[in-house]
């Protein structure tokens, strides 16, 4: 795999003296504010459990149904690898699985090793290395991504408030989880609206964005929103042509459905007898866990989410809820973790450029923003010259 002849800021090389990406994201506040909320969030769940009994729990779990979950979790990455294409199509068509899948790989194991969720930006950095795309290109399929996978996970959340099997609609236990289903709601609902405005009018919703946070938010909070808005507006395209929308979406219900027989599977090892309903609920409440920032590898957020399910609503054991959390993420966090390290060998990136990948992008992203307002404002990669892409 080479070098794409399209990222030319995926090649600049670092200015003398810069520290290197590791050290910027160890130094970067929000690596340590991640870490304070994991630490913290990992003292709370285990704040009134026997840690032996988890680990016996642990030792426990049904080693065929554990490894069965792993292979199914990992599976996944297949899939993501799959559904990117669909993203991919209108802005380079072509691109081979092999080259998608080390991505993916490299994206999840450096969020998993690194702060600051580095992998996001690195797997975009990985795919230009692998392919001949420009960074802006992978870097907005990626958004656009992360909004297919937050309408699914939101959506089966919902879903599984209304199934056959979920406790508390009766006026039980399930009360504060309901209230916090339309909470999810309304920001949801609020989330489709600025969305139809950037797909129907990018450039002025984005420029009043910027606008608004540029009064009430500092440099280093406003200008990753605002890349990442410029990088929706420029992969916005997919969400335009029907066919790739709705393959892109079989692919996210496909992903989403495998993921939860993968938690179904990691329940029934840790002797956790419980509906289908039970796991599709709680991937969504870990997957929203997760998007807040935390250590690397998610621990504390992920053990808290758990705890929070299946023992604040389906009552199950303290110790045996965790020992699933703890188990599962551990069984699960390897794979994907060695998979990534083999394929930036293979692309000849060192954990230390995984890390540089989120100035990499960044500054593409701020160059190509720069582009398109010399150009008029399009920052569309389909409405551009062929030149220019």
């Amino acid at each position: 795999m080479s070098s794409a002849d399209g990222s030319r800021a995926g090649r600049r090389p670092v200015a003398a003296g810069r520290p290197s990406g590791a050290s910027r994201l160890l130094l970067d506040w929000r690596a340590w504010v991640g870490i304070a909320i994991s630490v913290g969030l990992l003292w709370y769940a285990f704040r009134n459990e026997d840690f032996g009994a988890v680990l016996a729990e642990i030792r426990a779990a049904d080693p065929v149904l554990l490894t069965l979950a792993t292979v199914v979790a990992t599976f996944v990455f297949w899939l993501r690898a799959w559904r990117w294409r669909s993203i991919l199509e209108p802005v380079r068509p072509g691109t081979s699985f092999r080259s998608r899948f080390a991505a993916v790989n490299i994206g999840f194991m450096g969020n998993n090793l690194l702060p600051a969720r580095a992998g996001e930006f690195a797997r975009a950095y990985a795919l230009a290395r692998a392919e001949s795309i420009p960074i802006v290109a992978s870097f907005s399929s990626l958004v656009i991504e992360r909004l297919f996978d937050g309408v699914f996970v939101v959506g089966l959340l919902f879903l599984s408030l209304v199934l056959p099997g979920f406790p508390g609609l009766g006026g039980g236990g399930g009360g504060p989880y309901i209230a916090t289903a339309r909470v999810l709601g309304v920001m949801v609902v609020f989330g489709l609206l600025l969305l139809s405005a950037l797909v129907l009018r990018p450039r002025p919703v984005v420029g009043a964005i910027e606008a608004v946070l540029g009064r009430i938010a500092p440099e280093k909070l406003r200008r990753p929103i605002v890349d990442a808005l410029e990088a929706f507006v420029a992969g916005v395209s997919i969400l335009r042509k029907p066919r790739l929308l709705l393959v892109a979406t079989a692919w996210s219900a496909a992903l989403w459905l495998v993921n939860a027989l993968g938690f179904l599977l990691a329940l029934r090892a840790f002797d956790i007898q419980l509906p289908f309903v039970a796991a599709l609920f709680l991937q969504s409440c870990i997957a929203l866990a997760v998007s807040v920032p935390s250590a690397p590898g998610f621990f504390g957020l992920y053990e808290a989410a758990s705890e929070f399910v299946l023992v604040g609503l389906w009552g199950q054991p303290g110790a045996r809820a965790l020992g699933f959390a703890l188990g599962f993420h551990i069984a699960a966090f390897i794979p994907v973790t060695l998979m990534g390290l083999y394929y930036a060998w293979r692309l000849g990136l060192s954990l230390s450029g995984v890390a540089g990948a989120e100035e990499v992008v960044e500054e593409a992203v701020e160059e190509a923003v720069e582009e398109a307002s010399q150009d008029g404002g399009d920052a569309d990669p389909e409405n551009r010259p062929a030149g220019r892409r």
